[in-house]
């Protein structure tokens, strides 16, 4: 499809469900100030001021996705426990569909502390659990999976290997959307790398693609990262590869059209939360239509963006707009 400016592609956008499929959880702030050593041991005193919950992973996806104007519907797992709760409750206020959503007896919700004093993370303390599912679980969240897709336009895998996405979950959706004509994109990690054949778009980034691949790839060396991206899409007879490139900004190789969009230099505040932006926009243009090469240049934008402030937080719609206008992705 034809898009001639960045109003009508958001327009589009405002039409799609996507499903999101992945590991959710909760990421918590505490914002404080240091102003001395403990004299327990040699580590700062952070007076906390105030605290914080946000939705995060894979529903930090869906709140990009709503943000983008579409309709994110998330498909994932939570524990049966406070957090779980809280997560729900969230959904709910939020806007989002929670009928994808199972809570399990046999996990618990992920949540991310961080404690920050002023812009600067002082410690982060993780509780989760990484386990595969059960077969319990995983039967549910497959029958979740085939009674929603149909209504979507788009799938987004968001992968944290926090053990939701398996083998089976990956082949039993692409084969499905497949069927369907509904593209699959990829954010992914370390454990199902290479499970993904058939996606249409899957979207490293380059340490990811280092690892996954077990290559060494050069961000300087353009001709390096276009070898890694076809060893990888021939590797998964994927449809595009997209590899995200941190300062070096993002490579897309759509079958035999390969392109580098160099990135914008801007002031960063943190990284933290740039690749749910990213996957989110690829997919929602995807959906809509949107060519490769416009489609890497609107997601490099806005993982950009996004890394401007403190904390993990999806993009602002007009502020991608503004800076599509002028950047003149559209002309």
């Amino acid at each position: 499809m034809t898009f001639n400016n960045a109003e009508s592609l958001f327009e589009a956008f405002s039409k799609l469900k996507v499903l999101v499929i992945g590991d959710v959880m909760v990421d918590s702030y505490i914002w404080g100030s240091v102003s001395r050593i403990s004299p327990e041991a040699p580590v700062p005193v952070v007076l906390a001021k105030s605290k914080e919950k946000r939705l995060g992973g894979a529903a930090n996806v869906a709140l990009n996705v709503q943000s983008l104007g579409a309709t994110p519907i998330p498909c994932a797992i939570v524990g049966d426990d406070v957090d779980g709760e809280f997560f729900i409750e969230r959904l709910n206020e939020r806007g989002i569909p929670s009928k994808g959503v199972i809570t399990s007896s046999e996990r618990v919700t992920t949540v991310k502390e961080r404690i920050l004093a002023g812009s600067h993370q002082m410690l982060r303390v993780d509780s989760e659990s990484d386990k595969d599912m059960s077969e319990i679980e995983q039967k549910s969240l497959l029958a979740h999976i085939r009674n929603l897709l149909p209504e979507c336009d788009v799938v987004i895998f968001e992968d944290y290997d926090k053990g939701v996405i398996n083998k089976a979950i990956i082949s039993e959706t692409i084969e499905e959307a497949n069927k369907l004509g509904i593209p699959t994109v990829v954010d992914p990690k370390k454990r199902n790398f290479l499970d993904y054949k058939g996606a249409t778009l899957f979207k490293p980034n380059l340490k990811e693609l280092r690892e996954g691949m077990k290559i060494d790839v050069d961000p300087k060396d353009m001709d390096s990262v276009k070898s890694g991206a076809k060893a990888l899409q021939e590797a998964l007879d994927a449809k595009m590869v997209m590899v995200t490139l941190s300062e070096h900004g993002v490579f897309i190789k759509d079958n035999g059209e390969t392109h580098h969009i160099p990135a914008h230099i801007r002031q960063i505040s943190d990284v933290s939360g740039a690749g749910d932006t990213v996957i989110s926009i690829v997919a929602c243009a995807l959906a809509a239509g949107l060519d490769a090469k416009r489609t890497a240049a609107l997601a490099n934008l806005g993982g950009g963006l996004v890394c401007e402030y403190v904390g993990v937080v999806p993009i602002n719609k007009q502020d991608l707009l503004e800076e599509a206008v002028e950047q003149k992705i559209f002309s």
